[in-house]
């Protein structure tokens, strides 16, 4: 088998830095010499290999972007080309990552109080704590702004009642930022394990995303302290915030997955003999491989011009939707046409295509489906809602 590279057919290298390629390079080392090692077990297990996380913390992965609080403070690009190389081995490692940085620090850093930036990022960033983020609930998915979950002023701060659902990492969590209406307004919360009233429960019989911690929170008559609400985000745009930090990674994310389904299908069609030659002398099989390497290569160009607007800080969040649904489709379809191109071996986990294929149906619908996005899209272009 071929050491793995990424496509690289317009030359998509030479438009990163130094600094950038060295990020990826070093992730995707890591990736390939101590994670995908372990998927195969881990995925069967439907088990997340915690004794990762130490690693996490050491390579910088957790809170890549954020300057100060033993952060690495990353350039944005350099950020989706690490969630690229995380993906690339599996989604559910990319979003234990995702989360605990986009969906965790993020809110933290952006709406916390600078007393709870102390005490909670560099913690996080060292993966001595683990978070998670509490916005979806069991009737509220793509209309979050139908949470039922509330929050009471009390005597002794906020109590929290409500339940969340489909929450990564959420069992192994030391704190949740969760979201709830107080007085009918959205605002969120620093939940952490162990008070009173908070307790997890593990979502087991996934076919999907089974290396992933998948949960459900429950509040009940929950008490936080006065100083557990982010005092800077109040309504639905915060979450809504953090969610476009972890779609832009998705986004960069999903291209990892399809890369190396991709890669997979190219050299197993290299040396897979039909008939009298390679499964890859064949025109259909040209074909599929053909489609790979364009869908591939728009999507990379399509996340490096989003990466450089983040950076400059003129990214939108109609241009994250624009690259989630494009990317994640993409991915799926390349993950299908790969799995096709395996034949019986493509449903085997000896190959990694069907855990991808997998995983990629999940990272196509959460944080947004892809229809959601569509109509987002549709709305910026025609200046007409469509979604309600």
């Amino acid at each position: 088998m071929a050491a793995y590279e990424s496509l690289n057919y317009m030359d998509f290298d030479s438009l990163l830095s130094e600094e950038e390629l060295m990020v990826r390079d070093t992730v995707r080392n890591f990736a390939t010499e101590e994670i995908i090692p372990k998927l195969q077990q881990a995925n069967r297990d439907e088990k997340f290999p915690m004794e990762l996380v130490p690693r996490f913390a050491e390579l910088g992965l957790f809170g890549s972007t954020i300057k100060g609080y033993d952060c690495p403070g990353l350039g944005d690009v350099s950020y989706g080309l690490l969630m690229q190389e995380l993906e690339r081995a599996d989604s559910g490692i990319r979003s234990f990552c995702s989360v605990q940085g986009a969906l965790v620090m993020y809110p933290i850093f952006a709406y916390g109080s600078e007393e709870q930036r102390q005490k909670y990022l560099p913690k996080l960033a060292k993966g001595e704590m683990i978070g998670c983020f509490g916005l979806t609930e069991p009737d509220a998915g793509s209309n979050p702004g139908g949470m039922l979950t509330t929050a009471e002023k009390v005597k002794d701060g906020y109590k929290l009642n409500g339940n969340k659902m489909w929450i990564t990492n959420g069992c192994v969590s030391d704190l949740a930022v969760v979201w709830a209406k107080l007085d009918g307004e959205v605002r969120g919360f620093i939940v952490e394990k162990g008070t009173p009233g908070f307790s997890t429960s593990l979502m087991k019989g996934k076919f999907s995303l089974r290396v992933s911690t998948t949960s459900e929170l429950h509040l009940q008559d929950c008490v936080v302290p006065e100083d557990s609400i982010l005092p800077n985000g109040k309504g639905l745009k915060a979450p809504l915030g953090c969610l476009t930090q972890a779609r832009y990674g998705i986004a960069w994310g999903v291209l990892g997955a399809a890369n190396a389904c991709y890669h997979e299908a190219l050299n197993y069609s290299k040396e897979r003999i039909i008939f009298t030659k390679p499964l890859a002398g064949y025109q259909l099989a040209q074909a599929k491989l053909v489609k790979m390497v364009q869908e591939i290569t728009k999507g990379q160009l399509l996340v490096l011009q989003l990466g450089r607007l983040k950076e400059r800080g003129e990214m939108q969040h109609w241009q994250v939707s624009l690259a989630k649904m494009n990317n994640c489709r993409m991915a799926l379809d390349v993950a299908r046409d790969a799995r096709d191109m395996l034949g019986g071996n493509g449903i085997i986990d000896e190959y990694p295509v069907i855990r991808h294929m997998m995983n990629l149906e999940t990272v196509n619908t959460y944080e947004g489906t892809e229809d959601i996005h569509r109509l987002v899209v549709g709305y910026q272009a025609t200046g007409i809602e469509a979604i309600r």
